[in-house]
Order: C-alpha cells, then structure tokens, then sequence
C-alpha cells in the first residue's frame, strides 16, 4: 500500500512538474508572439480606411455624376459604367501591384466592395498564371472569390425560394 501511495505521489509530481513545463513554453510563446504581432494604432487605421474608401466612393460617384450629367445616360446605364470602370481600375491596379499596397496602406479601406471583389478575382488569376490557362488561371482565379459567390447565389436562392412560397400562401 504504500509502494502504491508512493507510486501515486511520484505520478502526481511528474504530471505537476509537465503541467509546470506547458505554462512555461505557453508564457514564451506567448511573448514571441507580442513581439512579432507588427504594433498598430487602431486609429490611425481607420481613419486612412476611412479615407480611401471615400475616396473610392467619391471616385464612382464622380464617375456616375460625369456618365449622366456629360454625356446623358439614364442612372442604370451609368451605374452600369461606374461599375465597369471601378472594376477595370481596381484589375489594373492589382496587374501593377499597386492595389496590395494601397490594401497595406488603408486595410478595409480598400476593401470597398466592387473594388476588392476586382482585386479578390484578379490576383489568383495573375499570381497562377504561370502554371497555364487550364490548370493555372481556371483553376485558382475564385479561390478567393468563390465562396462569396457561392454563398451569395444560396443565399439568393434559398431567399427567392421563401418568398415565391410566401407568394404562393398570400403571404406576401
């Protein structure tokens, strides 16, 4: 009984001094980590992405405001160009590696929605190229991407679904 006692004890040593060893090399690992981490003024970051995502917005409204008032297209139409213009932009800044640097520069700032979605499709697509057409570009451009529209198209459908139910039961 007592062997067994002593047995136990030495176990439970052994375990305490392991657990001892874990929160030592979780504390190194940890100050690794805080030394690494770049340090960042939050402030500073979202007023620069406050900054250049309007300037973006400011750049497709000057776009719209130019495609009807200049040359008189209907507000679709016009939104239709500002929407091509801001997406051509956003590939040819990403082609000269300019946009990366303005997503380092603002953060979420450039993230503004048709502009990023461009950058998101563009930069597999000039990253894999050199593996090919097939097996390069068609296989890795909406790795980024894809699962936005995936779960975009769902979604939409899944929507359109309740509601043309809702329509059929006079819910709607």
């Amino acid at each position: 009984m007592a062997e067994q006692s002593k047995d136990m004890k030495k176990v439970y040593e052994e375990q305490k001094h392991q657990q001892s060893r874990m929160q030592q090399k979780k504390q190194v690992y940890q100050e690794y980590v805080e030394q690494m981490t770049p340090k960042k003024n939050i402030w500073w970051q979202m007023i620069k992405a406050f900054i250049v995502g309007g300037l973006i917005c400011t750049l497709g409204q000057l776009i719209l405001n130019v495609a009807t008032d200049q040359f008189g297209l209907d507000k679709e139409t016009a939104g239709t160009w500002c929407s091509v213009i801001l997406v051509l932009l956003s590939v040819l800044l990403t082609g000269f590696n300019l946009y990366q640097k303005l997503g380092a520069f603002a953060g979420a700032g450039a993230l503004v929605p048709i502009t990023g979605f461009a950058n998101s499709v563009a930069s597999p697509a000039i990253e894999y190229q050199k593996e090919g057409q097939v097996f390069g570009i068609g296989a890795k451009i909406f790795t980024i991407a894809g699962p936005v529209i995936l779960y975009g198209i769902v979604t939409s459908w899944v929507l359109g679904l309740g509601y043309w139910i809702g329509k059929c039961f006079g819910v709607w």
